[in-house]
């Protein structure tokens, strides 16, 4: 096959009127790549004519497997095939790759040393990008599940998003009912019916949902005992390697950072994490808003009764939040606009007004709903004080990048107003250089940072726990 491609771009090039001009030229690579440029000294015979960049199209039309087989023909079939361009076209234009190539490298720069993190800048100069694609292409995935606080997200790592929701292990069975129990159930549910999947077949990402936010002992052994818990029940169906990881972090690995700020909007309450190096900094201290999903949806359901706006379901309601709410710029002046829009929903159509912004609008005045409770932007700048002055590290704008995570963050208009007001609650020094970056894929956002992992290419061996290694750190007391 290689033999024939060849053999007809060769006729193809040497049939060109021009192609009498190309010796000159030939094999000239770019000038920061001197190491290789001595290797076209050696000749391939016939195809010595042919350009360098005419060879580097060959070898793309081969494919990897066969471009890999030419690095044995000669040096300068090897200097073309391990240059790092070719590989990264290959890895661009994987079929069966769902990940942009910016995450590729931000994994593969960051991430490829597993937990806790490294400085790792240069680590691309100790692996060619050939050896990175042919690692990434053994990586066996792995079953991901987003535990979130509000409903769970679970698929396959190699697909290009979840695959299905289910309501989140925190809501299964009895709630007096054992840790394990539920945990059983819950993973049974999503290995046999959703995914109809052998636990034994895969390793497994597992996203943990925010909680015991608090850094006391009391909190501390109960994000312990959960995490056992997990470990226990997974371990006890055969899954041969675990990895659980906290929401937030994965949050944060899913728009590209391994340091700043999650604010992740749960079901419940909103949580702002401050995360450095991949590690929650409890220490600093997770400031907790008693606002969430929940509370958003019943203030609109309110708002709608209050103008008479009949519905059947609390279901309707956030469906008319998700896909006709926003967040307003300037909440005053927004009072004065025609803000009219309809959507039809299972129920029919309905048309909001202002209701449309005044539902985000108790994230940044919870008194309005009758919330007493601190506003998004206050929680955030607090926690950055409380960075600022723990002086963790000599770089003082790790915290300066705020994530949103969690359905309720996806309101348009959410990033840009929190941006807004936290460049006017800080101080000058703090203010300058804050970032507030939307959630990157959406709801989906913790199923990404999964997913970065997934297809590291060294998992599941720096990332996973295996049972035999579970059993080890709980009889020396280690996990976590």
């Amino acid at each position: 096959m290689a033999t024939l491609l060849l053999k007809k771009v060769w006729e193809s090039v040497s049939n060109r009127s021009s192609i009498s001009n190309s010796n000159s030229q030939r094999r000239h690579r770019s000038s920061h790549d001197d190491s290789s440029s001595s290797s076209f000294s050696s000749s391939i015979g016939a195809f010595d004519q042919i350009p360098s960049d005419i060879l580097m199209q060959i070898l793309r039309l081969l494919g990897p497997k066969e471009a890999a087989k030419m690095s044995v023909v000669c040096k300068l079939w090897k200097s073309l095939v391990s240059d790092d361009r070719l590989w990264i076209f290959f890895l661009q234009n994987r079929q069966d790759q769902h990940d942009s190539f910016d995450s590729i490298i931000f994994a593969e720069t960051y991430l490829r040393s597993g937990a806790p993190l490294q400085a790792l800048s240069g680590q691309l100069t100790e692996f060619s990008m050939m050896g990175i694609y042919g690692q990434r292409m053994l990586v066996p995935g792995s079953v991901i599940i987003d535990g979130g606080s509000g409903y769970c997200k679970f698929g396959w790592s190699k697909y290009a998003c979840p695959s299905g929701r289910s309501a989140t292990f925190l809501e299964f069975g009895n709630i007096e009912s054992p840790m394990y129990s539920r945990l059983r159930q819950f993973f049974a549910t999503i290995y046999s019916s959703r995914m109809q999947v052998k636990p034994s077949s895969q390793p497994v990402v597992l996203s943990i949902p925010i909680c015991h936010y608090d850094d006391t002992e009391a909190a501390k052994a109960s994000r312990r005992q959960l995490k056992e818990a997990i470990y226990t029940t997974l371990f006890d169906m055969n899954v041969p390697a675990v990895c659980a990881i906290n929401q937030a972090i994965l949050a944060l690995y899913a728009a590209r950072r391994t340091s700043g700020i999650v604010v992740n909007i749960g079901f419940q309450v909103t949580s702002i994490v401050p995360i450095l190096n991949g590690k929650v900094m409890r220490k600093v201290g997770v400031e907790v808003v008693g606002l969430g999903a929940l509370k958003l949806t019943g203030f609109l359901r309110e708002l709608m009764q209050k103008n008479n706006l009949n519905f059947e379901s609390l279901y309707t309601v956030r469906t008319l939040k998700e896909n006709l709410c926003y967040v307003a710029a300037d909440y005053e002046a927004e009072l004065c606009k025609d803000t009219k829009a309809s959507f039809k929903s299972g129920e029919g159509w309905f048309t909001l007004s202002k209701e449309r912004f005044q539902t985000g609008e108790i994230l940044f005045q919870p008194q309005i709903a009758g919330v007493r409770a601190m506003g998004l932007p206050q929680a955030v700048a607090l926690c950055m004080d409380h960075c600022h002055a723990a002086e963790l590290t000599g770089d003082d704008t790790w915290f300066k990048t705020i994530v949103l995570s969690g359905g309720t963050a996806c309101l348009p208009g959410l990033a840009g107003r929190l941006e807004k007001e936290l460049h006017e609650l800080c101080s000058p020094s703090l203010s300058s250089g804050i970032t507030v970056v939307p959630p990157p894929y959406g709801t989906d956002t913790a199923w990404f940072g999964a997913k970065f992992i997934s297809n590291l290419s060294t998992f599941p061996r720096n990332w996973c726990m295996t049972k035999k290694q579970f059993r080890r750190k709980s009889r020396a007391n280690l996990i976590w």
